[in-house]
């Protein structure tokens, strides 16, 4: 057999072996890691109304709170913000990244031409076959070369697993970052409401408090009021104006925070007063297994364990021989006008093979340290699992919590009012001294101040459990990679699985 016929065999065995051996993978064969096992959440009680848009998708679930100035805050938020910009850049870095590590599977073909003019010494090794003399000619080359990894044992397959759900990682992760901003925003934004309803309620009572001053202080110059009612009655006012002016720190401080989520600088950017208006809409936390779908930050501690699994396979793998293809086709002269002629013609193939002797524990190594690396993700996984539970937990604490102290907040003010009211007919009528009008007075606006403070947490725990709960995101926004495909893992996250393992972590 000539040696292009052996070539010609070897490349064909070889080629029947990488398509007997294509799906082979030495990744553990994939599961979603196990969640604690939650049935309901505690603090939902009964206490949450039924209503039937609660499971409706929330794409833009700001808009449940019927507050057109924030949704328009919202939309500018996505298109400007240089956190989200970031993370949508590191997006597109993780894609590129799978794009390539997926090219690494198939044949690289590169074209090249060269054209040299060399001079062979005449004291060169094997000079003697030119007769011990310098020989100058050319050298006119144009070939393809080909070039192949045969990945009998998935270790490229591997790699481009990892990289997948790395990149699906990234995807939620961006989503993550993405319901963060967006709460952090309708947080600001109810703040900021709420200083606007505190300032306008300082403002109404320091007006109150100045004509209560003038008063009194009328009645000591008429000599029916004690020098100390008007040290009392300035005292009241200027309270309330030190309030006014740290509620108006306050609120320009949320005003620049508001301007650097939406990419302005706060020099530019001025949010007119409004009201606190409207209630907290109804939020339904669903079923403690579909939040687990919900949650990008979940999705990405699930695809970071999918990638550590894959990584086990490339570990793996370098146990094992490497086995490549390459070839060479095209033409070579020593002059120009036979570079193309057929006699000019050159080609090459044929297989090749590296197999690991001794590296002293580098792959042993390498395996431990992808399964600890596996293991690490595990344990991520289940804590960042818990913390969504609590999260939620949290949340719906808050809002059940927060609507009796509403309440009770709310009926407390208007006690307090009515006491300051009559206080104030007590000190008229000469029944009462300055000191009760004093105390109930500032009892009246501390009690008005914590309802509307309530009135604030109870929206911003409506927004703290919408992002709880995921928002308007869904895992099925992921993009999915054949799940058969190198031992990728594109499954859903379940509530319980069986956990890959390797009783002896070595191949």
């Amino acid at each position: 057999m000539t040696r292009a016929g052996r070539n010609g065999g070897g490349t064909s065995l070889v080629c029947a072996a990488a398509a007997l051996l294509g799906a082979c993978s030495l990744a553990p064969r994939y599961e979603p890691p196990r969640a604690p096992p939650v049935d309901h959440f505690k603090e939902a009680g009964d206490w949450i109304p039924a209503r039937p848009a609660d499971n409706a998708p929330r794409g833009s679930w700001w808009q449940a709170f019927g507050e057109p100035q924030l949704n328009g805050l919202e939309q500018r938020l996505e298109r400007s913000n240089p956190d989200l910009g970031a993370a949508v850049a590191r997006f597109a870095q993780a894609r590129a990244v799978a794009l390539q590590a997926h090219s690494s599977e198939f044949p690289t073909l590169d074209a090249q031409s060269t054209a040299t003019r060399e001079r062979v010494s005449g004291n060169a090794p094997l000079a003697g076959v030119f007769g011990n003399k310098p020989v100058t000619y050319n050298d006119f080359v144009a070939d393809l070369d080909l070039s192949w990894e045969i990945d009998l044992f998935g270790r490229l397959r591997s790699e481009a697993a990892a990289a997948r759900a790395e990149a699906q990682s990234s995807a939620a992760d961006l989503a993550a970052v993405e319901l963060s901003l967006q709460a952090e925003l309708a947080t600001d934004y109810f703040s900021l409401r709420g200083d606007d309803a505190t300032i306008q309620l300082l403002e109404d009572t320091i007006g109150d408090y100045d004509r209560a001053y003038e008063l009194t202080r009328n009645r000591y110059q008429e000599g029916i009021a004690a020098a100390t009612d008007v040290d009392q009655a300035d005292t009241l006012r200027q309270n309330a104006r030190a309030q006014l002016a740290a509620v108006r720190l306050q609120r320009a401080q949320l005003e620049h925070a508001i301007a650097v989520l939406i990419g302005e600088p706060p020099s530019s950017f001025t949010l007119a007063p409004g009201p606190l208006a409207g209630a907290p809409p109804s939020v339904a936390p669903g079923l403690p297994s579909t939040l687990l779908q919900r949650r990008p930050d979940v999705a990405r501690a699930e695809r970071a364990v999918a990638a550590a699994n894959a990584e086990i396979g490339v570990a793996r793998a370098a146990w094992f021989p490497v086995f490549s293809l390459s070839g060479i086709a095209g033409f070579e002269s020593t002059t120009v006008s036979r570079w193309l002629a057929a006699p000019s013609r050159l080609w090459s193939v044929g297989p090749a093979g590296e197999l690991p002797l001794l590296d002293a524990g580098a792959r042993l190594a390498g395996n431990r340290a992808a399964w600890a690396q596996y293991d690490e993700a595990v344990s991520s996984y289940r804590k960042t699992t818990l913390t969504a539970y609590q999260e939620v937990e949290d949340s719906l604490a808050e809002l059940h919590h927060l609507a009796d102290e509403l309440r009770a907040d709310e009926a407390a003010a208007a006690s307090a009012e009515s006491s300051a009211h009559h206080a104030d007919e007590r000190y008229a009528g000469g029944v009462a001294d300055y000191v009760e009008v004093t105390t109930t007075h500032t009892a009246a606006l501390q009690a008005q101040r914590d309802a509307l403070t309530a009135r604030v947490a109870e929206l911003n725990a409506a927004v703290a459990l919408v992002r709880a709960t995921g928002g308007g995101w869904s895992r099925e926004k992921l993009s999915h990679p054949d799940p058969d495909a190198g031992g990728d893992a594109s499954g859903g996250i379940a509530a319980s699985g069986a956990m890959p393992r390797d009783p002896g972590r070595t191949p």
